[in-house]
C-alpha cells in the first residue's frame, strides 16, 4: 500500500488509505470534529476548500497535501 503524508495545522501525519473524509482526517492528526471543521491549502494559499459543510466528503488524498482544523466551539471572554 501507498503511506500518503499530509501536513494538518503544520503537522506531518500520514495515512495507507487512498480516500478519507474531513473527519477521518481531523481524527489522525488528534482534532476533535465535533467542535472543528478542516479546510484544504491548495497550491501555495491561493485557494482553499472549506469541509465545513459537507465532513463526510470523500478526499482523494496525495502526497504534500494540506490542511488546517478550524475551532467552532466557545471562545471565552476575560
Amino acid at each position: 500500500m501507498a503511506k500518503f503524508v499530509f501536513k494538518v495545522d503544520d503537522e506531518d501525519v500520514s495515512t495507507d488509505e487512498h480516500t478519507l473524509t474531513p473527519i477521518q482526517i481531523m481524527q489522525l492528526a488528534g482534532a476533535d470534529p465535533s467542535n472543528h471543521y478542516l479546510v484544504q491549502i491548495i497550491g501555495n494559499g491561493q485557494a482553499n476548500e472549506s469541509y465545513k459543510d459537507d465532513p463526510s466528503k470523500a478526499i482523494h488524498m496525495h502526497e504534500h497535501m494540506k490542511f488546517i482544523t478550524n475551532y467552532t466551539g466557545d471562545v471565552p471572554v476575560s
